[in-house]
């Protein structure tokens, strides 16, 4: 303890608010921590994205996907070693108080929830953080609103999501990357079955929540194969989804880190072609990502998904709605 001490008076900013952070619970190898929070809504810099603000209840993410891209932001608290993303978790302190401050500052533009790390990891068990959200959007209106995750935890809050769409728009992304769950155990091994979270979505679109299901990322000879989008569009479907989507993988070198390594163990035959690819660099493009858009748009269309959720269109949506602004 008096060695973090004495290491967090070196770290600035956020670096330094973690270094001071105090353990509030350790499960396995996993250690749990409050983070004091300056900030909940966060501007999406990237104008591609199809929302302009992002929430990221927790910091680190226990499911300890292997491919995650999500792992260099533990780099901004001063810890290097990519395996503490999984291993040390942080709930954003007081995220429900902050979060209704900034919403009086900003009523325009959409919000995605759990672009970063996933919003029912097993850490939202104890500290609640993500339904604390979702109360103070309950009591909003005319928002723009998303959710991505990989649990069926997220059924606990079917009351709050209820709520949520009878006043804003509201879409559930589950991931599904695979169909197979001895491939999806090695993939993401603290993550929920598959087929669990087809159940979650069944609940959420019987319940009228519209749902879709993203393959992403797609990996090359893992689960890139037309028969594993297949088997997972079906599933989507038949679960009630209502749209299906599905990007190539990229690794930043934070997550080649860990990604490169898991290969070398469980596909060795995989480790060198991988390694050639992506230390070159992180995106995957030219006819190997149009054969990947052609297949998602195949199984997608075989099973009439949509590719993405009803387009918003606020200023029609919002028109007879005006009077919750004023």
């Amino acid at each position: 303890m008096l060695f973090e001490i004495a290491r967090s008076q070196k770290l600035v900013g956020i670096a330094r608010l973690a270094g001071q952070s105090e353990l509030l619970k350790a499960k396995s190898q996993v250690d749990y921590y409050e983070l004091p929070t300056r900030s909940v809504l966060n501007r999406c810099g990237n104008t591609r994205m199809p929302f302009r603000w992002t929430i990221n209840p927790y910091r680190g993410c226990e499911f300890g996907c292997k491919y995650c891209y999500a792992r260099y932001t533990h780099e901004f608290m001063g810890m290097e070693d990519g395996r503490l993303f999984e291993q040390r978790i942080y709930s954003k302190q007081d995220a429900a108080r902050i979060l209704r401050q900034e919403l009086r500052r900003h009523r325009q533009g959409s919000i995605a929830i759990g672009t970063s790390t996933d919003p029912y990891q097993p850490a939202e068990r104890r500290f609640e953080t993500t339904r604390a959200i979702l109360e103070v959007f309950a009591r909003e209106q005319g928002r723009l609103l998303s959710i991505t995750t990989k649990s069926d935890l997220i059924t606990r809050d079917l009351d709050l999501l209820q709520v949520i769409r009878r006043a804003n728009v509201l879409h559930v992304n589950i991931t599904v990357t695979t169909s197979d769950p001895d491939l999806a155990r090695q993939l993401e091994p603290r993550a929920p079955r598959p087929d669990l979270r087809l159940a979650a979505l069944r609940r959420l679109a019987e319940a009228g929540i519209s749902v879709g299901v993203f393959a992403n990322p797609i990996m090359p000879h893992l689960t890139d194969s037309l028969s594993n989008l297949e088997a997972v569009a079906a599933g989507a479907a038949a679960a009630g989804a209502h749209y299906f989507g599905g990007g190539t993988l990229f690794l930043m070198p934070s997550a080649q880190r860990q990604f490169f390594p898991f290969l070398e163990k469980e596909f060795p035959s995989l480790a060198a072609p991988y390694r050639s690819q992506y230390e070159r660099h992180p995106y995957l493009r030219g006819r190997y990502a149009a054969l990947i858009r052609q297949r998602v748009e195949q199984v997608r269309s075989s099973h009439r998904l949509a590719a993405a959720p009803e387009p918003y269109q606020p200023e029609q949506w919002l028109e007879p709605q005006l009077n919750l602004f004023r």
